[in-house]
This record gives C-alpha cells, structure tokens and sequence, in this order.
C-alpha cells in the first residue's frame, strides 16, 4: 500500500505537506536549535508524533483484542538531537494509563512498542527509553 504526500517549499524556511487522500494539510518549520524560529513542528518533531502516535494505534488494536478500554491513555513523547552527524539520538516516552489498568496489563501493553512500523524503520542506533 502506498500513500502521496505533496510537500512544496513555501519560503521563510518554511514546508506545507498535503496528505493526498484527504488534502489535510500541515507546516514544518527549522527549529530554533538549527538556526530556524520553531514556528510550528519540525521534521524531526514529526517523526517523534509519528512514533507516539503508531505506539498508541498499535498498543489500541492490541487492547482491543483483550477487551481492554485503554481510552485515555497518553504518551509523552522526548526526542533528544545529537550532532556529528546531526541526527535523532534518543527518544523519552513517557507513558500514563487509566487506573483500571493493570500493572500485568500494562506489561503486556508495552509488548507492542516493537511491532510498530515507524519504530521498525528507525535506525537501530536510536535509542528508546521507556518509562510507565
């Protein structure tokens, strides 16, 4: 399966990305830390949203199954830059659970983190730190 996504340069270090399907559309801006003003999200905040976002997605289908309601569970989400090269060195999660979630259930939960896609496709020298 595949999906277009137009992305066209706007000017002022900024790119607006159109999602073909739907024609929802969003901005990335140059962050503050690479000489940008950090108007909105940056391409690599994108990719730590991606990563939270899959996580969730996946850990939902998989609670689904169980007959688990995990609504409102939430993940915060700390991606950490490195230079040399510049690149994503780390990301944080952070997770929270509703409190009828168990602590057996929650162990299974987090089982999920490595069949997500975007996970998968990170290079295996991002490292991920993992708190519940």
């Amino acid at each position: 399966m595949s999906t277009e996504l137009l992305c066209q340069y706007l000017g002022d270090e900024q790119v607006e990305i159109i999602h073909g399907p739907t024609g929802n559309k969003l901005l990335t801006d140059l962050p503050p830390d690479n000489g940008g003003r950090g108007r909105t999200f940056s391409p690599t905040d994108l990719t730590a949203g991606s990563l939270a976002s899959c996580i969730l997605t996946i850990m939902a289908k998989a609670a689904e199954k169980n007959h688990l309601d995990i609504k409102g569970t939430s993940l915060k989400i700390t991606k950490d830059m490195q230079d040399n090269p510049r690149r994503i060195g780390k990301f944080i999660l952070q997770f929270s659970f509703p409190p009828h979630i168990s602590s057996e259930q929650k162990e299974k939960l987090m089982v999920v983190i490595k069949a997500c896609p975007v996970h998968r496709s990170l290079h295996p020298d991002v490292h991920l730190e993992v708190h519940s």
